[in-house]
C-alpha cells in the first residue's frame, strides 16, 4: 500500500542520498515532547475501545474533513455538550468513514492513516467501502490482544519519552499512578498548561483561580498570591517530571508593566471588571511573568499563538471546543514579543519555543528573531502545516537565517496515539529529502548531512526540551 520512497526527491541521484540518510535515522527512538495523549491510558493500561473510538471520534483532523462534505459530527459519534443522541455503533461510524475515505487523497491525514493501517495493524489494502468491515474486524481483533495495550504499543513505537499536556490545576492523578506502577518501558511526563488561569475569556477562569488557591494555599485574590500560586504548581509539576510549560494564546502579545499597574490590572480581571483590552493586556503580561518564572525554575516555555478558536458558534454550542473549527490567523511576533525580549531575550538559560500558524512570518519574523536572541527556538510546523509541503516550506524559509540549531526537531502534537510513529516517519522523510538536496547541490557535505539528520530526528528535541 505504501511505497518506501514516499516523500523522497524524484531526481534519482538525490533520492539515493535521501534513502541512505533515512536509513541512518529510521530506527532512532521517538521523542514526543509535546502532545495531547491521555496519561490515563498508560496508567490503567486497558484495551483501547473499538476502531472508531480509537481512530475517528477523537481526531478532529479526520472529522473536520467529513464535516466539510456534509457529514454531521453526531453521525461520527462525537459527543454533544447537552448529552443528546449521537451514533454509538462503532461499525456504523467506520462504514461512514470508509465511504468518505477518498476525501483524504493527497492530505497528510491519508499518509498517517495508511501508515497506521499497514505498520500497526498489518493491513496492506487501501481502505474502501467494500473492505470496511474486514478492516474494522482486523483492527478490533488486534485491540483485544496484549501487544496492543497502551504500554505495549508505547514500547513497540520505540517511544523513549512522551509529554502530555495537563491543566495547571490538574492533580496529576494518572501520572502518580504511572510512576507508582513500576512500569519501566517508557517515560511519561506532564506539561504545565495554565491557560484556564491565565486567559480571562475562558469560561472556568474565576472558578479555576479559586481552585488554584485551594491547591496551593495562596491568596489568589491578590496579584502576589496569584503569582505565588503559579510558582507552587510549577514546582509540583517539576517534581512529577515536567520539563516544559505550554501556552495557547490568541496572539503573541507580551507586556512588561510596573508592579503596581500589573496588580491593578489583576484586580480588574479578578473582580470581573476587565474589558477586552484589559484581558488581552493581562494575557500579554502573563507571558512575560511566565518567562520570568522559567528563568527561575528552568521550565521550557512554549508559545502556541494565532489560532482563532471555535470559529463556528453553533458548532461550539453543540459540541464544544477542539472539534475542527479552530482557524489560523495572522500573527505578529516582532513587536508583540518585544517587551518580553527587552527583559529576557539575552538570557542564555531561558528557552522559549515559538510556534506559528502564520507561515508568512517564517522568513520575515521568526527566523530572524530566533537567529539572534539566545532564548528563542523555532518549533516545528504545527497543526495545519504539519504536512509534507508545510515542513519543506519551513526548512526552506527558516534555515537560511536561523540554521538548523535554532530549531527543535519534530513533535507530533497529537491526541491520535496510533498515528505518532507515522507522523515522525513523515517528518524524518521530509528532513532527509531537504538535506539530500543540499548535498546534491554541494551546499552541505554528506558527513554533515548525516549528523544533522540525527540531530533533527533525536538530539535536538531532547536538548530543546531538557529531556
Amino acid at each position: 500500500m505504501l511505497h518506501d520512497d514516499r516523500f523522497f526527491p524524484a531526481d534519482p541521484a538525490t533520492r539515493d542520498i535521501a534513502r541512505d540518510l533515512f536509513k541512518s535515522i529510521r530506527k532512532l527512538p521517538l521523542i514526543s515532547p509535546h502532545g495531547h495523549t491521555e496519561p490515563q491510558w498508560y496508567a490503567e493500561n486497558l484495551p483501547f475501545p473499538d476502531p472508531a473510538q480509537l481512530l475517528i471520534v477523537p481526531d478532529h483532523y479526520v472529522t473536520r474533513m467529513l464535516v466539510s462534505q456534509g457529514v454531521d459530527l453526531a453521525q461520527l459519534g462525537v459527543p454533544r455538550k447537552d448529552g443528546g443522541p449521537v451514533e454509538t455503533d462503532g461499525r456504523t461510524i467506520w462504514r461512514l468513514f470508509a465511504k468518505h475515505y477518498y476525501l483524504f487523497r493527497g492530505t497528510p491525514s491519508r499518509s498517517w492513516l495508511d501508515t497506521t493501517f499497514q505498520d500497526l495493524f498489518g493491513l496492506t489494502e487501501a481502505l474502501t467501502p467494500a473492505n470496511a468491515d474486514s478492516h474494522y474486524d482486523a483492527i478490533a481483533d488486534c485491540l483485544q490482544r496484549p501487544d496492543y495495550l497502551p504500554r505495549a504499543m508505547f514500547e513497540r513505537f520505540n517511544l523513549e519519552v512522551i509529554a502530555t499536556t495537563d491543566a495547571a490545576i490538574d492533580e496529576l492523578k494518572w501520572h502518580k499512578l504511572i510512576q507508582a506502577s513500576g512500569w519501566t518501558g517508557g517515560r511519561v511526563v506532564p506539561t504545565y498548561r495554565p491557560d484556564t488561569i491565565v486567559d480571562p475569556d475562558k469560561a472556568t477562569f474565576h472558578a479555576d483561580l479559586d481552585r488554584l488557591g485551594e491547591l496551593t494555599g495562596c491568596d489568589t485574590g491578590t496579584w502576589r498570591g496569584y503569582l505565588d500560586g503559579h510558582m507552587k504548581r510549577r514546582a509540583f509539576f517539576k517534581s512529577m517530571g515536567a520539563t516544559a510549560s505550554d501556552h495557547g494564546h490568541p496572539s503573541a502579545a507580551t507586556a512588561d508593566l510596573p508592579p503596581g499597574e500589573a496588580a491593578a490590572l489583576y484586580d480588574r480581571v479578578r473582580s470581573r471588571k476587565a474589558d477586552a483590552a484589559d484581558k488581552e493586556l493581562f494575557r500579554a503580561q502573563m507571558l512575560t511573568e511566565l518567562a520570568r518564572m522559567s528563568v527561575e525554575d528552568g521550565l521550557v516555555l512554549q508559545i502556541h499563538p494565532g489560532s482563532r478558536r471555535n470559529h463556528s458558534p453553533a458548532m461550539f454550542a453543540a459540541f464544544g471546543a477542539d472539534k475542527g473549527f479552530d482557524i489560523p490567523g495572522p500573527t505578529d511576533y516582532v513587536q508583540a514579543l518585544k517587551p518580553l525580549l527587552d527583559r529576557f531575550g539575552m538570557e542564555k538559560d531561558l528557552r522559549i519555543i515559538l510556534f506559528t500558524l502564520d507561515e508568512t512570518s517564517y522568513s520575515r519574523e521568526l527566523a530572524p528573531l530566533a537567529g539572534v536572541y539566545p532564548c528563542l527556538r523555532l518549533g516545528p510546523p504545527w497543526w495545519f502545516f504539519d504536512s509534507p509541503e508545510g515542513m519543506m516550506r519551513f526548512r526552506e524559509l527558516a534555515t537560511e537565517t536561523a540554521g538548523f540549531y535554532n530549531t527543535v526537531g519534530f513533535n507530533d502534537d497529537t491526541r491520535a496515539f496510533p498515528s505518532i510513529p507515522a507522523r515522525h516517519d513523515v517528518a524524518r522523510r521530509i528532513d532527509v529529502a531537504y538535506l539530500a538536496r543540499l548535498v546534491a547541490e554541494h551546499r552541505l557535505r554528506e558527513d554533515e548531512a548525516y549528523e544533522v539528520a540525527a540531530d533533527l530526528a533525536y538530539n535536538l528535541p531532547k536538548l530543546a526540551y531538557r529531556l
